[in-house]
């Protein structure tokens, strides 16, 4: 399970910043989450809970954000959601092998007090 060393590093990048800033706690983070990431957000809110008792962290709320897949048509020369697991351009049907977002894991935010 995965989701348990991403949610461990998270934490730990996220309580390491809390005390730069000599927050007394974390009050909420927000992740990006990517539908192409391989990882399940149920896991990873569980291993969350998980992970940050004991933490500056540990009453905090996780706020997981899906990122859509979003391709590139060269044929159109612009960005499309793909209707399927087919990256298949809805304008002019050409199957487009350049994937501009939906791999993400990353922290987008942190809000401490």
């Amino acid at each position: 399970m995965h989701e348990v060393a991403i949610m461990t590093e998270t934490v730990a990048i996220a309580c390491a910043s809390a005390e730069q800033k000599n927050a007394a706690k974390i009050v909420g983070l927000t992740m990006r989450i990517g539908v192409m990431s391989g990882v399940v957000p149920e896991a990873l809110s569980f291993a969350f809970e998980a992970v940050a008792g004991g933490t500056l962290a540990e009453q905090a709320k996780l706020i997981i954000e899906t990122v859509p897949v979003t391709c590139y048509c060269a044929q159109c020369d612009r960005p499309f959601i793909p209707p399927n697991l087919f990256y298949e351009c809805p304008l002019c049907n050409s199957l487009s092998q350049h994937i501009l977002s939906g791999k993400e894991v990353e922290l987008k935010s942190l809000e401490v007090i």
